[in-house]
């Protein structure tokens, strides 16, 4: 079983979010994909269609998430699951940063307002 190390984590920054990735085809994972998001305090992610199922769990803070026009306000520990095919943002409107634990499949993509496509590098 491969064991990623915080400090060998790959930080990757998009839309004012930080995204350390652990698990990725990269770091040996065949089928999951893993990151903890970093989401600064007044930032407001794009929203989204996403090809695959996400699951977020709250590690601090109070981020907001909104699937299918459906806003969720999280707490530490909480979980949401979007579906795939589903249309999400993530915003943190609190005075701290927020940071989340995300899950999903190997390959995701999303599709932003404009059509389009982003692959992420922590997704693959």
């Amino acid at each position: 079983m491969p064991v990623v190390r915080s400090s060998d984590a790959v930080v990757h920054d998009l839309h004012g979010v930080r995204f350390v990735s652990y698990a990725s085809t990269a770091t040996g994972s065949t089928e999951l994909c893993a990151w903890r998001g970093e989401v600064p305090a007044g930032t407001a992610g794009p929203a989204h269609t996403i090809s695959r199922e996400e699951v977020f769990l709250v590690l601090s803070g109070g981020p907001r998430l909104t699937i299918d026009g459906e806003a969720h306000d999280l707490s530490p520990g909480d979980v949401a699951t979007a579906p795939a095919g589903s249309r999400l943002a993530l915003a943190n409107p609190g005075d701290g940063p927020a940071s989340v634990w995300v899950t999903t499949g190997v390959g995701l993509e999303a599709v932003l307002a404009d059509g389009s496509r982003i692959s992420p590098p922590w997704a693959r």
